[in-house]
């Protein structure tokens, strides 16, 4: 479908002085086009002096080039990656070139390693390198007014990428170096070409810097620039011909780029790839290829098999151990999260809270990627706390996924164990396997844009075990899933979790997550553990507020009294057990517990209040009402259709709602 764009007239007075602006700018092109002799530049150009003056530019340009890859590439990684102090005075410095003048430049360059300069002394007497009047020096000064747009660029392109895929290839073993060279490189290649491709013309043009520091000696320094200043001595019209050259070579740079000068990243393959498939019509319909190790159907709590964790053979592909190793869980968590973690082989937690309980950050000190909490963490044997991301064995799957989009579906899922060293055969041959266990084994060649959201979480997940990891991170692996595709990935995860052989936090949002994949549900609040028990009792007995929402019940906090609970939003509520007066304590209702009615009810419920419905939606066959009493909490009650027709509610209408004092649960605080 087309994107419809809105035409909008400029006004007067800001479309005038736009126009003379370009105006401004083309004149002196327009000039060089004109006044070229367009008979004698075959002439022009092929005089011997321009031949050697060209041959020298490319020389020096490309010399200037590599010299600003080397050091400038780092250097935007710096800038991009890693906070220290003095961060603005370093970006001033690498800005600096660029708004000073070109001769001044040259003079800084000549007191600084000249002949009689800081360094020039040291590097005639050690090593005999003279860069004044120099080939050599030329390329210094190119690199000096050029690097700045290379370090801009690409400083530019790594901000727009997000850090979870370097976090991401981390946490399958990749060291810093690794992942600089396999992921962030590749990914950000857009801006590094943008700002090779400018530094590369801006040293070809270089001048100012050249003729201070350099000289301008025939076969030497005297580059074209320089052979242009020359000839408007002696020749113009040879000089507008020079100009004309490198005027012709600098807008194919610019068209070639295209106005990409900070080079987001953008995945090329998402831009011409089709469509994918619906998810159902992408199941695999032949037989997997055999698993890398068996898993049991079900998993009772604290046990574990030995498929999450494909030992390695002492030629490091996989193999089958008769005795699969298990890793149990210690972490003590200080910081933002203060919490202690102990979990034995095949333990699932679930991870739930509301936003800001520190979910993700609790993963992320697990990982060792956050200053805002740290975890001494033991998995196994081994004492994991001191050692990188890179080296702690923690798998993590992002909400997003976080696959590499330049690399395929089995590249990706065999990149951990390539970051560990495995051969290259048998790394793809067990990623194969990975895929073909969890279904999308004939999407192997398949790039991350070519997967539906339900194939790409299950490549992410297949990922993460085939790196072998002791401890599993899934940060709301399916979160962006419709509800079938999220039922069916929830059910091969729930059959490949059985069989893991160390333990996974998964963090999540729906109950039915909590309650289906979890042996154990780790409620948070404010970087607390409120409560840490198996699905059935936080589902009966949930200590805050937000998880009983969560779990679709009404959650009144309140303080015992003599005749019930005092609700800390104002009224009063009949409860059948009592608890000592002046508890905290957390009312909770079931909302098929409440009756909706449109008159005042009689009998015995004893919690009456009047109210008006705010909300009606529907939850599979039935619908739940939401309604608002000045003499209560906002309260739940799940009805059937054919009761709220019988009751005629719609939006606003004025009920009665109803609870029975047998029907509130208090859970003591």
């Amino acid at each position: 479908m087309s994107r419809l764009r809105t035409r909008t007239r400029p006004p007067v007075a800001l479309a005038l002085p736009a126009l003379l602006a370009v105006a401004f700018l083309l004149m002196p092109l327009i000039g060089i086009l004109v006044r070229t002799p367009w008979g004698d530049l075959g002439e022009h150009l092929g005089s011997p002096g321009v031949v050697e003056a060209l041959k020298l530019s490319l020389l020096v340009s490309l010399w200037a080039l590599g010299l600003s890859l080397v050091l400038g590439v780092p250097l935007a990684w710096l800038l991009a990656r890693v906070r220290f102090k003095g961060k603005a005075l370093v970006r001033s410095l690498v800005l600096l070139p660029m708004v000073l003048p070109p001769t001044v430049g040259g003079v800084a360059l000549l007191l600084g390693f000249g002949r009689r300069g800081l360094l020039g002394p040291w590097l005639e007497d050690s090593f005999g390198i003279t860069l004044p009047f120099h080939t050599s020096g030329a390329v210094v000064a190119a690199t000096f007014v050029a690097m700045p747009f290379l370090v801009i660029s690409l400083e530019g392109a790594l901000g727009g990428l997000k850090q979870s895929y370097e976090e991401t290839a981390a946490s399958l073993g990749a060291s810093p170096v690794r992942v600089f060279f396999t992921v962030t490189l590749p990914m950000v290649a857009p801006g590094l070409v943008a700002g090779a491709a400018l530094t590369w013309a801006r040293a070809l043009g270089e001048f100012g810097a050249t003729i201070t520091f350099a000289g301008n000696l025939p076969g030497t320094t005297q580059t074209l620039p320089l052979q242009v200043y020359l000839l408007l001595q002696d020749r113009p019209e040879a000089a507008t011909s020079v100009s004309l050259l490198l005027l012709a070579i600098a807008m194919a740079v610019l068209i070639a780029l295209r106005g990409r000068w900070t080079g987001t990243p953008v995945d090329r393959a998402a831009v011409a790839a089709p469509q994918p498939a619906p998810e159902e019509t992408l199941s695999p319909a032949p037989a997997p290829a055999p698993a890398p190790a068996p898993a049991p159907a079900t998993r009772p709590a604290g046990e574990s098999g030995a498929a999450g964790a494909v030992p390695e053979s002492p030629a490091g592909s996989a193999a089958h151990d008769p005795e699969p190793e298990h890793w149990p869980l210690h972490a003590t968590v200080t910081g933002f999260n203060r919490l202690t973690l102990e979990a034995e082989p095949g333990t699932t937690i679930a991870v739930v809270g509301e936003n800001g309980a520190g979910k993700t950050t609790l993963l992320r000190a697990l990982l060792g990627l956050t200053p805002r909490a740290h975890a001494d963490l033991r998995l196994g044997d081994a004492d994991v706390t001191a050692l990188p991301p890179h080296k702690r064995q923690v798998a993590w799957v992002p909400q997003d996924g976080a696959l590499f989009p330049h690399l395929s579906a089995l590249a990706n899922t065999a990149y951990g164990l390539r970051a560990r060293g495995i051969p290259r055969a048998d790394a793809r041959r067990e990623a194969q396997a990975w895929l073909d266990r969890l279904g999308v084994g004939h999407l192997a060649h398949r790039k991350p844009s070519q997967l539906s959201g339900g194939q790409a979480q299950r490549v992410a997940l297949a990922r993460a075990l085939a790196a072998r990891p002791r401890l599993l991170l899934l940060d709301e692996p399916l979160a962006a899933l419709d509800q079938t595709t999220r039922a069916h990935v929830r059910h091969t995860l729930r059959t490949h979790l059985a069989g893991f052989g160390g333990v996974c936090l998964i963090v999540t949002h729906d109950p039915v997550e909590a309650v289906s994949l979890a042996d154990r549900v780790l409620v948070l609040a404010d970087g607390r553990a409120l409560q840490d028990a198996p699905p059935a009792e936080v589902s009966r007995h949930p200590r805050s507020p937000w998880v009983a929402r969560m779990l679709g019940r009404n959650a009144w906090p309140g303080i015992a009294s003599a005749d019930g609970l005092a609700l800390a939003a104002g009224g009063r509520l009949v409860v059948a057990e009592a608890l000592p007066e002046g508890a905290e304590a957390l009312a909770i209702i079931a909302p098929e517990a409440v009756s909706v009615h449109r008159d005042r009810p009689g009998g015995s419920p004893r919690n009456v209040w009047p109210g008006t419905v705010r909300e009606i939606t529907a939850v599979g066959s039935r619908l739940r009402v939401l309604i608002a009493s000045a003499e209560a909490p906002d309260l739940v009650a799940e009805i059937t259709p054919d009761a709220a027709a019988e009751l005629g509610l719609a939006d606003g209408s004025a009920v009665w709602t109803s609870v029975k004092a047998t029907e509130v649960t208090l859970v003591h605080l």
